[in-house]
């Protein structure tokens, strides 16, 4: 099965990396931090953070012709001391997904790029 990069103009990389591949059925999308698209710049605070990198992968999902309803899983990362905002997150996290329930895992680490306090991955499954 071939592994190929998405084109996603919506992306912003801090790295070498491709913000999205095709791997058959799925498309997996590597994690996203709260940059704000119109400036390149990490957004202040996990609130606004969080918020933005949840836009920002409906967008990089967009631009591989997928929506949240074709996600299979989520990987939420929690930077720091911010696991008290959890519930903030999970609030982010229903409006943004609805009904739809993916399986999902939280981890929480020291360290995420940029001094982000929140990341995002998720894997879609996306029949060409």
């Amino acid at each position: 099965m071939p592994v190929e990069p998405i084109p996603t103009p919506s992306a912003t990389p801090v790295g070498p990396y491709s913000p999205a591949i095709r791997a058959g059925d799925w498309i997996i999308c590597s994690g996203q931090i709260g940059i704000d698209p119109s400036t390149g710049q990490l957004i202040e605070d996990v609130d606004s953070q969080s918020r933005q990198a949840f836009a920002n992968v409906t967008a990089v999902l967009a631009d591989c012709g997928c929506g949240w309803e074709h996600v299979a899983k989520v990987t939420l990362f929690v930077g720091g001391n911010s696991q008290g905002s959890m519930p903030m997150i999970n609030e982010h996290y229903t409006q943004v997904l609805g009904e739809h329930r993916p399986a999902r895992s939280t981890v929480g680490v020291e360290w995420l790029p940029l001094g982000a306090l929140f990341e995002i991955e998720v894997w879609a499954h996306a029949p060409a």
